[in-house]
């Protein structure tokens, strides 16, 4: 079980790590962008994806 944890950890941050290493400049952009919009607008998106994650999680298992 921990094993497929940190493999699952160890994708995520390879994914994450993609988008800034390829492209850094419209990375940057897009973080000022999200940087700027309202908290309540963030909190509803990540329960959002929480959900959808959750979800996934499920249905998965």
């Amino acid at each position: 079980m921990i094993n497929s944890i940190l493999i699952a950890l160890a994708i995520v941050l390879i994914i994450e790590g993609i988008g800034p290493m390829l492209f850094a400049n419209k990375w940057q952009r897009f973080l000022l962008q999200i940087a700027q919009q309202p908290a309540n607008q963030l909190r509803s998106m990540g329960g959002v994806m929480v959900v959808i994650g959750v979800t996934s999680l499920i249905y998965l298992l």
